[in-house]
C-alpha cells in the first residue's frame, strides 16, 4: 500500500506541474502614475506601485484576455498602475519568430516585455477603441523564441475611464493572430523535475505490478 501511495503522489506531483495552457494573472495598485521615457521606466513604475501595500489592490486569474477590465476585477478606480503577466509554453514545432498585439486603455501609455526583455512601449494617451488600427491605441512587439515556457508581461498606467484591453499572440508559421485564453493550446513544456517525477512514478507503478504477479 506504501509504495502505491508513492506512486500516485508522483503521478499527481506531475500533472499538478504541467500547465495545460496560458496563465493570466492581473495585478493593480493605485499610487503614484504618469508618463514614463522608457520600456523599463514604465517596469520600475509599476512596479514599485505594485510592492506598496498601502495601493496594492490584489491579484486575479483570467480566463480570457479579451473585454478586459480593471472595474471588473477590481472594482472602480484612478490613477492606478497596471500590471498582466501571462505564462505559456512554446513546443519545438512553434519554435521561431512569435508576434504580439495588446489593445489597451492607459491614459499614461504603457510597456510590453517577454522574458525580461523589452518590445516596445508607448508614452501616449493609448486607447485602442476595439481597432488594432487606432493610432496609439495598442503595444505590439515580436521575438524569436525557443521552445520551453515563456512569460509575457503588459505594463501601463491609467488616470480614469478604465476601457476593455485583449492581448493576442500569433505563433512562428501560424497564418492568424490568436487571443491568449485559457484554451489556446499554448501547453507548456514540463520542468526538469516534472518529468523525473512522471519517471518515478512510472517506476514505483512498474514495481507494484511485478509484485502483484510475484504473489499471484
Amino acid at each position: 500500500m506504501k509504495v502505491r501511495s508513492t506512486a500516485c503522489a508522483a503521478l499527481l506531483a506531475c500533472l499538478t506541474l504541467d500547465a495545460n495552457a496560458s496563465v493570466i494573472t492581473l495585478q493593480v495598485a493605485t499610487g503614484p502614475v504618469g508618463t514614463q521615457t522608457s520600456a523599463a521606466a514604465y517596469k520600475a513604475a509599476v512596479d514599485a506601485d505594485i510592492a506598496n501595500p498601502a495601493g496594492y489592490k490584489g491579484s486575479k486569474a483570467v480566463a480570457t484576455y479579451d473585454n478586459v477590465t480593471v472595474k471588473n476585477y477590481f472594482g472602480a478606480l484612478s490613477n492606478y498602475a497596471f500590471e498582466a503577466t501571462i505564462d505559456f509554453g512554446v513546443t519545438s514545432a512553434q519554435a521561431g519568430t512569435w508576434n504580439f498585439r495588446t489593445g489597451v486603455d492607459f491614459g499614461y501609455g504603457g510597456a510590453l516585455f517577454i522574458d525580461g526583455v523589452a518590445l516596445g512601449y508607448n508614452s501616449h494617451d493609448m486607447w485602442w477603441a476595439n481597432n488594432y488600427g487606432t493610432v496609439n491605441g495598442s503595444l505590439t512587439g515580436s521575438a524569436v523564441l525557443a521552445a520551453g515556457n515563456h512569460e509575457f508581461k503588459i505594463y501601463g498606467m491609467e488616470a480614469c475611464c478604465d476601457g476593455n484591453q485583449q492581448a493576442q499572440f500569433k505563433a512562428a508559421n501560424a497564418a492568424a493572430f490568436k487571443t491568449f485564453a485559457g484554451n489556446d493550446t499554448l501547453n507548456a513544456v514540463p520542468e526538469p523535475i516534472s518529468i523525473a517525477t512522471f519517471g518515478l512514478g512510472a517506476g514505483a507503478m512498474a514495481l507494484i505490478r511485478r509484485r502483484r504477479r510475484k504473489s499471484a
